[in-house]
């Protein structure tokens, strides 16, 4: 079921139904930042209409239906994350290592964060609510909020995304409202604590400095100029590769794992999209048949200031090249 059947539900309820499905991307956001997948949460968001479907007829408009609706997708979070492991960076796994270093056994990959396409995260059209919402769907505040207690990351994300008041997260957890304030206040602590520790005081660049940055990585990437990356990159830039552990920090560590170990990347082709607000590529290698380009990667650049901070390389692209619409295979005409 991809969506609530309207029909099924009666003309009494026809129009609650749609409004329902009104809210369906902004769910998929909330639920990705709380659960740290997009697949996990378009299933949390189908179980979430699933449940509000079947109790439309106990639903006597106390509440707002957004507060409603929202009540039930955070408890299905929260069964969701009840029942698992925190998903995490490889940088939660293990120190830094040489670019030389072979990247070792892959992991499974229910244990890592996992990028979204912005349009699933619900970008806000207000110009500075848009901002906003960026910084808080970037790949490193998805991880910092793995490391909050559930429930103080489900209130978080409804004060200070959601723009939910107090009182409406009161009612939604079933507590009080210095209950929801000191959660909010201990949270805002953790990921303070967290950004200090980790190093990340990244500030989102204006859209055309990250579009012209972008373009550069691009050519620079496509043509293995390794002078003309290492003057993109910021000194301490680090790479990461999910589902593999193995991840580098610094200029000539991510050289040397280009020209090392990776160095099967030479002559790939990127195609750019966007996940997390941040430039992206779907990277396509030369095909062994020699006809084409085959999908490699999604590549997720993080930029700050004139220069990029991060390159997040996830190795799914069964599962993320449909998810971003990026071709199963190009050939020669189409870079």
């Amino acid at each position: 079921m991809s969506g609530l059947e309207v029909g099924a539900v009666g003309p009494g309820h026809e129009s609650v139904a749609l409004r329902l499905e009104a809210h369906r991307t902004e769910l998929i956001g909330y639920c990705y930042r709380m659960l740290g997948s997009v697949f996990d949460a378009e299933d949390a968001v189908q179980e979430t209409m699933v449940r509000a479907w079947r109790g439309l007829d106990r639903f006597e408009e106390r509440s707002s239906l957004r507060s409603w609706i929202y009540r039930i997708a955070t408890n299905v979070c929260l069964d969701t994350l009840a029942a698992g492991k925190r998903r995490a960076r490889p940088m939660d796994f293990s120190a830094p290592t040489s670019g030389a270093t072979s990247p070792g056994s892959p992991l499974d990959v229910s244990l890592w964060i996992e990028p979204c396409p912005t349009a699933l995260a619900h970008t806000p059209a207000n110009p500075a609510e848009a901002a906003e919402a960026g910084e808080s769907v970037r790949l490193a505040f998805i991880a910092a909020l793995q490391h909050l207690p559930s429930k103080q990351r489900a209130t978080l994300l409804l004060r200070e995304v959601l723009d939910f008041s107090a009182r409406e997260v009161a009612d939604l957890h079933g507590c009080t409202v210095a209950s929801v304030n000191s959660a909010l206040q201990r949270a805002r602590a953790t990921l303070a604590a967290r950004r200090e520790a980790t190093g990340d005081t990244a500030v989102r660049s204006p859209d055309a400095v990250q579009r012209a940055l972008a373009k550069r990585y691009a050519a620079a990437f496509s043509s293995f100029d390794m002078e003309e990356l290492s003057m993109l990159l910021h000194v301490d830039a680090t790479m990461s590769l999910p589902p593999y552990a193995l991840w580098m920090r610094g200029v000539s560590d991510i050289q040397a794992w280009l020209t090392g170990p990776a160095v099967g990347c030479r002559g790939s082709r990127l195609l750019p999209t966007v996940a997390n607000g941040s430039p992206a590529f779907g990277q396509y290698r030369p095909s062994v048949t020699g006809a084409g380009f085959e999908p490699w990667a999604l590549q997720v650049v993080d930029i700050s200031g004139d220069r990029i901070t991060d390159i997040h390389v996830f190795r799914d692209t069964e599962r993320l090249f449909p998810l971003f619409d990026l071709p199963p295979h190009i050939g020669e005409q189409e870079v």
